[in-house]
C-alpha cells in the first residue's frame, strides 16, 4: 500500500483555479475549493505570494497533499477543513 493511502484524509486530485485558489478532491469523495491567500505568510510561505510560484504546486503522493518545490505543503486535514463546499 502506498504511503498516501495510509493517511486517513488525503488529496487525490488538485487543480489551480487562479489567484490563490485550488480545487481539491479528497479520498472520501469530498470536493471543494480552498483559498489560501490568507495562509501565505512566514518564511516558507512568503515566496508563494508570487502567483506563478503558487500555481506550480504538485500533488505529493508521499505527503498525501499539495506541495511546492521549496518543500512547503499544507496538511491534508487542514485543507479538508479549510475547503468550501
Amino acid at each position: 500500500m502506498a504511503q498516501y493511502e495510509q493517511a486517513p484524509c488525503h488529496v487525490v486530485d488538485a487543480r489551480y483555479l487562479g489567484d490563490y485558489k485550488v480545487w481539491l478532491e479528497f479520498n472520501d469523495g469530498r470536493k471543494g475549493v480552498v483559498d489560501l491567500a490568507d495562509e501565505l505568510y512566514g518564511e516558507g510561505f512568503e515566496p508563494l505570494r508570487d502567483k506563478d510560484r503558487f500555481a506550480a504546486f504538485v500533488l505529493d503522493y508521499g505527503l498525501a497533499t499539495i506541495a511546492w518545490e521549496s518543500g512547503v505543503d499544507f496538511a491534508p486535514d487542514y485543507l479538508e477543513t479549510a475547503r468550501g463546499t
